[in-house]
């Protein structure tokens, strides 16, 4: 009897352990394929060569959880996200049976990491998407803030002629010298590091803020690192902004930091538009205390000079968070983000992820149970993405026998090949790997954009 007794107190005291940790999922022959849905998009070409013989994949095309179908949030095993859904506590409570979630790009702050790892969830990103187009994209603001390029195309196209010193002024005033100039960047992560290059070979000093990144990184890029963020803003002539955003570090750039700026200075935000106070931005633009500004990246997206704070600013370009995009890039992203899904699906959480940012959290927690490595089915292996929770549902053509043609896409036999679900109509938008982060969630001024 004490025996049993011994028994039962250690039984509870594992479930003590275990509780709130998601139990390991079974993938063989008795089981079915694990779902992977990708949650703010519509094409999974890319990702299904990938995934085809060890998951079913799902596209939702969501812009909130309330918009993601019943099946998903039941029985999704991973999630794939750009920048245009966000998931808070409450939304990752949702989903009953995920493990890991990918975001396509790599900034992450549209998932509350914390909450995810507590509740036993993987939060990996693709760290190296889109650098190069970044700061390829960054350079151009800089440089058309310097040299007025947009506006003189603007002029050009109303009319207005420059055909005397007097009229080229007109035009052109405002464009500026850029050698000798002093580009000050907010955190030096691979985005930055890249800008940090390109800005020198046009002949600009550049300085930097980063009190994360380690000592002698400035020294084997030949810049100079300034000790606060006060001193970066008063050295410099324009300041770009390549940090992720973070609660430490919302409105970076406000009232009182713009006034710690030179008079006249420029400013360039490809990270995150949280990071600067629009309002704060736009009255400075109007008094002159910043000679231009330009913004890839808005607090309220997507962006709209018809209405907020900087619909009446001048000097000002605006751009529709793109500069993370060439086709190269965004094909890149999606195959990496995919083969760590695959990483997960086939391996253990977090030890075979990549690029787990919330592993630290997930190694505190109770120890986790792996994923068990699918056993392939020549029968289940198929190209077919399907789509949650658009208009009639039901099973793919040509990914079954027998079925019908014009039938939508659905996972086998989950549900009734005709669900009603009113379809949700939304404006649309341009799914973004975003700006590339640090995995470190809690950093004050991340150095990854």
């Amino acid at each position: 009897m004490a025996l049993m007794d011994k028994h039962k107190v250690k039984r509870q005291r594992l479930d003590r352990i275990c509780e709130g940790i998601r139990p390991p999922i079974l993938n063989g022959p008795m089981h079915p394929r694990p779902l992977v849905a990708l949650l703010d998009g519509r094409d999974c070409t890319v990702e299904m060569p990938i995934l085809k013989d060890v998951a079913t994949v799902a596209f939702c095309d969501a812009q909130s959880t309330q918009e993601i179908h019943e099946k998903v949030l039941n029985e999704a095993v991973a999630a794939l996200l750009y920048h245009t859904i966000t998931l808070s506590r409450d939304d990752l409570e949702k989903f009953k049976g995920l493990r890991v979630i990918v975001r396509i790009g790599s900034g992450f702050d549209n998932v509350d990491v914390k909450a995810a790892a507590e509740l036993g969830i993987a939060v990996c990103n693709v760290p190296a998407a889109s650098v190069e187009e970044t700061a390829d994209t960054s350079m151009c603001l800089i440089l058309n803030l310097y040299r007025r390029v947009t506006w003189m195309h603007q002029a050009l196209r109303e009319g207005t002629r420059a055909t005397s010193v007097e009229q080229i002024r007109e035009v052109a005033g405002g464009a500026a010298r850029i050698r000798g100039e002093t580009l000050g960047i907010i955190g030096l992560g691979r985005v930055g590091q890249a800008v940090a290059l390109r800005a020198k070979a046009f002949g600009f000093g550049v300085i930097f803020y980063d009190p994360y990144l380690a000592e002698g990184v400035e020294r084997s890029l030949g810049l100079q690192r300034m000790a606060t963020l006060q001193d970066l803003l008063i050295h410099s002539d324009c300041v770009s902004l390549h940090c992720s955003l973070n609660e430490h570090n919302h409105h970076l750039i406000n009232d009182f930091t713009i006034k710690q700026m030179r008079q006249g200075a420029f400013l360039v935000n490809t990270a995150r538009g949280g990071l600067v106070d629009e309002k704060a931005l736009a009255q400075a633009l109007k008094e002159g205390r910043i000679r231009g500004a330009a913004l890839d990246v808005h607090e309220t997206e997507p962006f709209s000079f018809s209405q907020g704070p900087l619909k009446d600013a001048p000097n000002l370009i605006c751009t529709p968070h793109t500069s993370w995009y060439s086709e190269q890039a965004s094909i890149e992203a999606r195959e990496e983000a995919a083969r760590e899904v695959r990483r997960a699906i086939t391996g253990r959480i977090p030890d075979s992820l990549k690029n787990c940012v919330n592993k630290e959290y997930l190694m505190a927690a109770s120890q986790w149970s792996s994923m068990e490595a699918a056993t392939v089915h020549s029968e289940l292996n198929g190209a077919t993405a399907y789509r949650f929770p658009a208009g009639l549902i039901g099973v793919a053509p040509g990914g079954l026998p027998g079925a019908g043609a014009g039938v939508e896409g659905m996972v086998t036999g989950a549900l009734p090949l005709a669900h009603a679900i009113a379809p949700v109509s939304h404006p649309p938008h341009t799914p973004s790997p975003g700006q590339p982060s640090k995995a470190e969630a809690d950093r004050d001024v991340p150095s990854d954009q």
